[in-house]
């Protein structure tokens, strides 16, 4: 199959479709993280279906002193790599082509929740994000779009973007990959030196810390469930010489509350550690937040939760994140 490279809108709604329209967009530089993204999208669009892979550098997305003249542009490789994962087109246009006239003076606004985490370490960065992903779904005309959960955030105000302002298409997140090390795929890793990876580890690291500490904690709330967590337990079961069920019991009693903090602690332990190497993690946040609006969780939250974390080593700046589960509905 050879993969079709479009520069205008008109050349690709000249392509006779038939069956399902699945997009991925990208700003290209295109990783293996990417190619998942588009065979996902293979499977869902199915033989009959069309793939169409964006590859736009949209300036909007970058603030002052960001890295939008240094951004990777690679079309050629994006192009084969693309090809390889089974993509049937991909549409890469000028920015005089997605923006005629000039910056737009109509933005999409991504509300309060744009202004959290991302947003405020980035301001106006999620506006100028959905402002071309909305472009982008109306120029594409997709049946689904695909997004990695890499990026959480955005993912998050796609979602509600496309249910808000009711764009007829189907998102659908793929989960992150990582390389051998731990280390989420992004284009930014290209600018690390040998010794600024080993820091940047330190972002995954605290995650499946976290990962861990959370699932540790959870142990602990199904052990709750079976059995009553009081004190008079633990030092009944003490005094008959049941002194790790009498552990366990103390245990529950105290970790099944606070079960976020303890995560965030483990995760931030992590991350303290690596501000002190050379070269040290600047951190700029680390949040356990609810998915469906960004904000913090409580300790006796329930559902789905993002834990997400951000830092600069060197002049490089990474993000990544892990999804976690904190008890069942009662």
């Amino acid at each position: 199959m050879t993969t079709t490279l479009l520069r205008t809108a008109d050349e690709l709604h000249a392509r006779v479709r038939k069956g399902r329209r699945a997009v991925v967009m990208t700003m290209g530089a295109l990783h293996e993280g990417h190619a998942t993204l588009v065979r996902t999208a293979r499977e869902i669009a199915g033989p009959d279906g069309e793939v169409v892979v964006t590859v736009f550098v949209n300036p909007l997305q970058f603030g002052k002193g960001e890295d939008l003249d240094r951004y990777p542009r690679t079309l050629e490789a994006d192009l084969k790599l693309a090809e390889q994962a089974g993509a049937d087109a991909v549409f890469a246009p000028s920015v005089d082509e997605v923006y005629p006239g000039g910056e737009p003076q109509v933005r999409i606004s991504a509300g309060p929740m744009g202004e959290r985490l991302e947003g405020a370490s980035r301001p106006g960065h999620f506006d100028g994000m959905l402002t071309v992903v909305a472009k982008l779904l109306h120029l594409t005309r997709p049946d689904v779009a695909l997004y990695g959960q890499k990026d959480a955030q955005q993912l998050a105000l796609i979602r509600r973007m496309v249910r808000d302002l009711n764009f007829g298409v189907e998102i659908v997140g793929v989960p992150t990959v990582r390389e051998e090390d731990g280390l989420a795929l992004s284009s930014r890793n290209r600018y690390l030196s040998p010794k600024e990876r080993r820091t940047a580890l330190a972002l995954s690291q605290a995650l499946f810390a976290g990962r861990d500490r959370h699932a540790a904690q959870e142990a602990l709330r199904a052990r709750a469930r079976e059995v009553p967590a009081t004190r008079a337990r633990a030092e009944a079961l003490s005094a008959i010489g049941e002194s790790r069920a009498a552990a366990d019991a103390h245990a529950v009693a105290k970790a099944v509350p606070g079960a976020a903090a303890a995560v965030r602690a483990a995760a931030r332990l992590v991350l303290d550690e690596a501000a002190r190497l050379d070269p040290p993690l600047e951190l700029d946040y680390l949040a356990l937040v609810d998915p469906s609006d960004f904000t913090e969780i409580e300790d006796d939250f329930t559902g789905e939760a993002v834990l997400a974390v951000a830092a600069r080593v060197g002049t490089t700046r990474l993000i990544d994140n892990l999804p976690l589960t904190f008890g069942a509905a009662s």
